[in-house]
């Protein structure tokens, strides 16, 4: 595949060899992720407990201790940072991403329904199921159920991205306290990753197979809340379809002005209005394909390099440090890799090995930021989604 210049136009041969790779590649992908644990009932868990709502969790897991959600299985992992694994807590199949409240719970989409986990106790609490009917629970990239999952400000309510496979995605919106869910919206398809305004007037789906954000406002008259708006994200343009690599993964919301940050490529980051759909394309250097994103309360975005799409002319797997002024360093990895989190006082980054196609590993990476020294911890299987938990 021919790579463009940065700045200029990606051609139509370039992108016809991407949809070529990445049908090659696809084709080898849904069986690695493992059996999910199939033959559950409804509710998912087998014998696990349901705990009522109103339950105050109790106990205490250490601060700084990682979870991730192992895709390739039916867990989470809870990691010591320094140690490796200590705990696994079985929340239903495929889980994919999660989201930590204040209150010590984990929310964590999976493909049967959003699992609550007390990470103090190391319990899981409940599986709400979807209201949308997303196919039998299934391993594999294309599976459908939950995928970006996330917190209002307030801990009130949990946001997921439903993935309905061949069709557009589902924004579920969950109660915490009633553990129902109160509220669908259409959005994309694939809905990767979503986020939420810092004020909680708006969430947005990033559709990676529809080029698109969605913004779904939680605030509005009479009938809940006012209405979805589409914005095309698309720098390098639609062409290729679903065979396209050149699509949103996931975004960063900014926490100086609320605009969203979609890195692409290594090359482009596209900065989103979520207010107007307006849009401006600032330059990267890390020159990989990437996908997961976070932001520090300080600005600093980093961005997860997957690798290359052409090994002829495309750089390997990293991690982007982005200061808010758009000064880069770029960190090596090895090997693939999916999804970061960032320790509170931005130190370490954990990177996680998952990744959503064939080469992934059952690790965690570990990056000093400030000298970016890493190192490898063995960590669940196919581990995805991943949070630092402290107070």
């Amino acid at each position: 595949m021919t790579r463009p210049v940065r700045g200029a136009a990606r051609t139509p041969v370039a992108l016809a060899a991407a949809a070529l790779v990445l049908l090659s590649a696809c084709a080898t992908t849904n069986g690695p992720a493992g059996d999910g644990g199939s033959g559950r009932d409804g509710h998912g868990g087998g014998d696990v407990a349901r705990v009522a709502p109103d339950a105050e969790p109790t106990g205490r897991t250490p601060d700084g201790t990682l979870l991730v959600a192992d895709f390739g299985s039916d867990t989470v992992t809870f990691v010591d940072p320094d140690k490796g694994p200590v705990d696994t807590v079985e929340v239903g199949t495929a889980p994919y991403g999660l989201t930590v409240g204040a209150d010590g719970r984990a929310w964590v989409a999976t493909a049967e329904g959003v699992a609550v986990v007390d990470t103090r106790t190391r319990e899981r609490q409940d599986l709400v199921p979807y209201a949308t009917d997303s196919g039998p629970a299934d391993t594999g990239e294309y599976r459908g159920g939950g995928m970006g999952i996330a917190l209002a400000p307030d801990g009130g309510h949990v946001y997921v991205g439903v993935n309905v496979p061949g069709e557009r995605g589902v924004l579920e919106t969950i109660d915490t306290r009633t553990r129902e869910v109160t509220d669908t919206a259409a959005v994309g398809r694939r809905p990767f990753d979503v986020d939420v305004s810092r004020d909680g007037r708006e969430v947005y789906a990033t559709g990676h197979d529809s080029f698109d954000v969605t913004v779904v406002p939680t605030d509005g008259d009479g009938e809940g809340r006012g209405t979805p708006r589409r914005y095309e994200v698309a720098p390098y343009g639609t062409e290729g379809g679903l065979g396209s690599w050149l699509k949103p993964h996931y975004a960063a919301v900014r926490p100086d002005d609320g605009k969203l940050l979609l890195p692409f490529e290594g090359e482009r980051l596209v900065v989103l209005d979520p207010r107007t759909g307006e849009s401006a394309i600032e330059r990267m250097t890390a020159n990989t394909h990437q996908h997961g994103a976070t932001i520090t309360a300080e600005g600093t975005l980093f961005a997860v390099g997957t690798g290359p799409i052409d090994p002829s002319a495309d750089k390997g797997p990293s991690l982007t440090v982005r200061d808010k002024d758009g000064e880069e360093r770029v960190i090596p990895l090895d090997g693939p890799h999916e999804d970061v989190a960032v320790t509170p006082d931005g130190r370490t980054a954990y990177v996680t090995g998952g990744f959503t196609r064939d080469g992934y590993w059952n690790g965690i990476t570990v990056v000093d930021v400030e000298t970016g020294k890493t190192s490898r911890l063995a960590a669940g299987e196919r581990p995805l989604g991943i949070a630092v938990l402290h107070k």
